[in-house]
């Protein structure tokens, strides 16, 4: 299969308390591979992370991992994926995974999925990258990021350009129908 474009997700090393996490999770794997586009993402065998790898190669697809010396054991790192990178920290994880996508989506996770968000978030607000980012809002899960983001805007801490940085999409069929328009 003929890769066409790389996808960088971002998601949890854990499940999360809600089962439709890793259905949404699972169903980003699937829908990648079936639009031919390479999941690029954090190398973890574990949570949501997991889920996502499992689903895009059992459909077909291809995964590139990129993982950190010291997180190999505790994010139990996948190694039988097409592509399995190991940088020296997390810095150098996110500039790879970075570097070799096209498109950025978000999915539920904690601190290290909100460090990514905010930094490709912030890039693209200072204008070093112009590649979408998608938020994918299973059960409402980044509402409350929304909310900060726009009050951070309300504040005057920055301006209402930043909410069209990314797009908030409610299930996997619209993050596909948003990702084909961005990409084409």
């Amino acid at each position: 299969m003929s890769m066409r474009h790389s996808v960088c997700v971002f998601c949890g090393s854990r499940n999360g308390a809600r089962p439709s996490y890793v259905e949404a999770a699972r169903a980003t794997g699937t829908m990648l591979a079936q639009e031919g586009w390479r999941l690029v993402y954090g190398a973890g065998d574990i949570g949501l992370m997991g889920e996502v790898a499992r689903a895009a190669m059992a459909a077909g697809g291809e995964a590139m991992g990129i993982i950190p010396t010291h997180l190999l054991g505790k994010e139990v790192g996948k190694r039988d994926l097409t592509h399995f990178v190991i940088t020296e920290n997390m810095h150098e994880r996110k500039k790879v995974m970075f570097m070799n996508s096209d498109a950025i989506v978000v999915l539920p996770g904690g601190a290290g999925t909100l460090d990514e968000f905010f930094e490709v978030l912030t890039w693209a607000q200072i204008g070093l990258h112009k590649k979408p980012i998608f938020t994918l809002n299973t059960d409402g899960y980044w509402t409350p990021l929304i909310h900060l983001v726009d009050h951070v805007i309300a504040e005057g801490f920055a301006d209402a350009s930043m909410r069209a940085l990314f797009r908030d999409v409610p299930d996997v069929e619209a993050l596909r129908q948003s990702m084909r328009a961005a990409l084409a």
